[in-house]
Formats: structure tokens, C-alpha cells, sequence
């Protein structure tokens, strides 16, 4: 694979690196959408393929991109296909701070340290080069406005944008309210890109966490004044939880 294109996951975090503070937004989430970022790369590079809601390796062969291969390697040590909801929830700590370092590594981005309060240390970041930032977010909103179907990697963008909450930190307040409907809306172009997008709403729901009940034989009635427990929205992402004090280490 070659560097003259970026991949999934740095454009998804440059998408939601804020040019004002250094930040990223929904850095919770952002984590999620990285892992679902790098299986629509290898997907698109021809390595995995989806198989129902599996995850199968078609071709091992390395990428060439250090991050993409750690991932294509432990998804073919699983042997067997992996649901993509089990993959994008499992262990996932630092992979927004691995992916940060690599854009600094590359020149995208400089790290820029300062402190909280006087004492705290914390780490911000600074795209490079922000007509990258605009030519990202310019597809998005060609996709968004014109209503032509994107081409599957922007499509891809669209549906874990979605996924992860960007869509109010893109599309802001009640005018960006059609906006945010549309980039959802552009999920469906991309099969790959969809099938991610949910697994990381679903891990968000919590849905992956809970084992799928098999349906009671026919005949046989619920016990008296059981409820069926609620199934979790899809299609919406959940946000998460703030903590009662915000990390220190802004990236």
C-alpha cells in the first residue's frame, strides 16, 4: 500500500481533530471508529472481506502499513471469521494515541505540550496542514449537498463519522440538523462501511456484550408477567458518559 493516499484512519482523525483547541472530539468513541477505520482499510486493500456479520481474511499478505498489519495479523491468528462487533469491542486502549503519533511521525500534525491549571502536563495537537483537513471535509459535504453517491471510501468516512457522534461537532446546531440526517443516510453506499458503522453503535449500546437469546420453541409460552427486555436503538450512536473530571491529557 502505498503512502501517496491517506488511510481510513488518519483522515477519520484528522476529521475530528479540532483546529481550535488540539483536541479530538468524541475522544470515548474515537477509539471505536479507529478500529472500524482500519477494517474498512484492509477491506478496501483487498485483505478481509465481510461474511454476515463476520469479518473473514481473504488475503494475508501485508499491507505495508505497520498499524494496518498488527490488525490484518491478529484477525488471522483468530483462524476462524470474527464478528466485527466482538473485534471493534475488544481491547482497543491507545489506538487514538498510536494513531496521533503516527500523523506526527508523517508530518501531518506537531504536537504541541502544555499544562492544566499550572500543573497538569497535557499534550494538544496542531494539523501541519490544514488544506488536508478542508479536502477531507469538502467530499463530505459534496456527498452531503449534491446527493451523488460518494465513492465507497468517502461513503465509508460518512457512515464512522456517524458512528462515532462527529456529526454535531461537523454539522452544529439546528441549520446542521439535514446535514447530520444525510451523513447518516450515506451509510448505505457502502456495504463494508455500513456493517462497521453498526458494530461500533452496537458496541457503544452495549449490544455486543450481551449474548443473543435463542428464541423459545413453538409452543411454549413466557413465564406469567415476564417483559422481553428492550433491544437498544440502532442506527443511533449512544454518547458517552462524562466522567467528574475531564482526562488531563488532551489528544
Amino acid at each position: 500500500m502505498g503512502r501517496s493516499r491517506r488511510t481510513l484512519p488518519e483522515e477519520l482523525l484528522l476529521l475530528a481533530l479540532d483546529p481550535a483547541t488540539g483536541t479530538t472530539a468524541q475522544p470515548q468513541s474515537l477509539d471505536l471508529g479507529l478500529a472500524g477505520a482500519q477494517l474498512v482499510e484492509l477491506a478496501l486493500a483487498g485483505r478481509i472481506a465481510p461474511d454476515g456479520d463476520r469479518i473473514a481474511v481473504v488475503v494475508p499478505r501485508p499491507t505495508g502499513d505497520p498499524t494496518l498489519d498488527c490488525a490484518l495479523e491478529l484477525l488471522r491468528r483468530r483462524g476462524a471469521p470474527v464478528r466485527a462487533v466482538n473485534w471493534i469491542g475488544g481491547p482497543r486502549l491507545g489506538l487514538r494515541q498510536t494513531y496521533l503519533s503516527h500523523l506526527e511521525r508523517c508530518g501531518m500534525v506537531h504536537a504541541v505540550a502544555g499544562q492544566m491549571c499550572g500543573v497538569l502536563p497535557t499534550t494538544r495537537y496542531q494539523a501541519t496542514d490544514n488544506e488536508i483537513s478542508r479536502e477531507i471535509r469538502s467530499r463530505l459535504d459534496s456527498a452531503i449537498r449534491t446527493g451523488v453517491p460518494p465513492d465507497p471510501r468517502t461513503a465509508a468516512l460518512a457512515a464512522l463519522a456517524h458512528a462515532v457522534g462527529l456529526g454535531k461537532h461537523l454539522y452544529p446546531g439546528n441549520e446542521g440538523r439535514s446535514s447530520r440526517s444525510r451523513l447518516r443516510d450515506l451509510i448505505r453506499h457502502d456495504p463494508m462501511g455500513g456493517l462497521v458503522a453498526h458494530a461500533v453503535m452496537d458496541v457503544q449500546n452495549g449490544v455486543g456484550a450481551q449474548p443473543r437469546r435463542s428464541p423459545a420453541p413453538a409452543g411454549r409460552q413466557a413465564a406469567p408477567g415476564a417483559r422481553p427486555a428492550p433491544e437498544p436503538a440502532r442506527g443511533v450512536p449512544m454518547q458517552p458518559r462524562r466522567g467528574p473530571m475531564a482526562r488531563a491529557v488532551a489528544h
